[in-house]
């Protein structure tokens, strides 16, 4: 079902140059609203649409959709907004496949793409576009860190993942920076309920530890599965298989578990601070790294605003690249490629009161780029 929301005049006016909102600005969001995962699209356009009603600014059109999680409906929903529609900008994707199905041709036709999340090899590489920036990460980054993190206490690690471009390219990450021996490496589908064969070959492998990165309803239902096994192998992941949306559903089988993320809420900057106020404030439950991303880039597409038109491509691609806003994460900066550079994190999912959330234990990596970044020819 297609929403048109615009952002209202509530809450906090950002301080920007006298070119702010000169213009009215259409801003299609594609994102996952509806089937197992949900509950991430559903984070990332409320994260988006809070920071667009507390810019003040009356101008920014939001045209949201759900793409149902089907790399089809994202390519029609890409091509309506920008023929139709007319959006000057696109968000929005939490899916790699779907990124790579919409992405390549919308900055072919000159439309400016900011990913909240998704974060392919391809997009970071060879095929990198002055019109593509990815506000989130690379998508081996998180797995880089936990690779990092494992040599400090494990030997032998059963690592899966499903199979899509994220899920190649976690594994990917892990591996670049993992020293010790894998028990297995098991690529599992897409939307995949059923663990059972998995966590079978998992108890028969010898593994003295398991990565996984199983994001959304996946993840709680292999986390579940495992628990219920009698498995006691420990496991780690990315923050994706360990983040508030899914930690309520998992419940206290995750506790203790470490997990790797740009960032968390504990993060002790201003930004931060306000940001986890304010979504707590507004939708009654914690932000996710889904939330914390789509804020960064509601927030980086309105500090653009301020310095430029979105329809001097060149000027506003400019402003894009300078970053300068108030990351949730602190130190933010871009690549050449387009891609972060920021800290990644080791969190520890604990306990506060009743409810399960995630806190910092340990830094992974300071100033963290990407390894595809050389390939970009920009």
């Amino acid at each position: 079902m297609r929403k048109i929301i615009a952002a209202g005049i509530f809450g906090l006016s950002l301080a920007t140059s006298g070119l702010a909102y000169a213009e009215p600005v259409k801003i299609g969001v594609i994102t996952t609203l509806s089937g197992g995962g949900a509950g991430l699209g559903v984070d990332m356009r409320d994260a988006f649409a809070l920071a667009m009603k507390q810019s003040g600014n009356k101008d920014v059109e939001l045209v949201v959709e759900d793409d149902g999680q089907k790399p089809e409906i994202a390519v029609q929903l890409a091509e309506k907004m920008i023929q139709s529609d007319k959006v000057d900008l696109l968000t929005g994707i939490i899916w790699s496949n779907l990124a790579m199905a919409v992405v390549p041709n919308a900055v072919a036709q000159d439309v400016i793409y900011l990913s909240p999340n998704a974060g392919p090899s391809a997009l970071a590489g060879a095929k990198c576009n002055a019109n593509y920036f990815n506000v989130a990460y690379q998508n081996d980054n998180f797995h880089e860190a936990m690779g990092q993190y494992a040599n400090k206490d494990y030997k032998k690690t059963f690592i899966l993942a499903p199979n899509y471009p994220a899920g190649k390219d976690s594994l990917t990450g892990f591996k670049r920076y993992y020293k010790g021996d894998l028990a297995g490496e098991v690529y599992t589908q897409v939307g995949q309920t059923d663990y059972a064969a998995e966590i079978a070959q998992i108890r028969d492998s010898g593994a003295d530890s398991v990565f996984f990165f199983l994001p959304g309803g996946m993840g709680i239902s292999f986390m579940k599965q495992y628990a219920q096994s009698g498995v006691n192998i420990p496991v780690m992941g990315p923050g994706f298989s360990f983040d508030q949306d899914v930690l309520g559903a998992i419940g206290d089988a995750a506790l203790g578990v470490k997990n790797s993320a740009s960032w968390s809420k504990d993060l002790d900057n201003e930004a931060n601070k306000q940001f986890v106020e304010a979504f707590k404030a507004e939708y009654n439950r914690l932000p996710s790294i889904y939330a914390a991303q789509s804020w960064d880039t509601a927030n980086l597409i309105l500090s653009a605003l301020g310095k430029a038109s979105v329809k001097d491509k060149d000027a506003f691609r400019a402003a894009l690249k300078a970053a300068d806003f108030k990351s949730v994460r602190g130190d933010f900066t871009f690549n050449t490629n387009n891609h972060p550079v920021q800290n990644i994190y080791v969190r520890e999912v604990v306990k506060e009161g009743d409810v399960l959330t995630n806190k910092i234990v340990g830094t992974a990596f300071e100033k963290h780029g990407d390894a595809y970044a050389e390939q970009c020819k920009m």
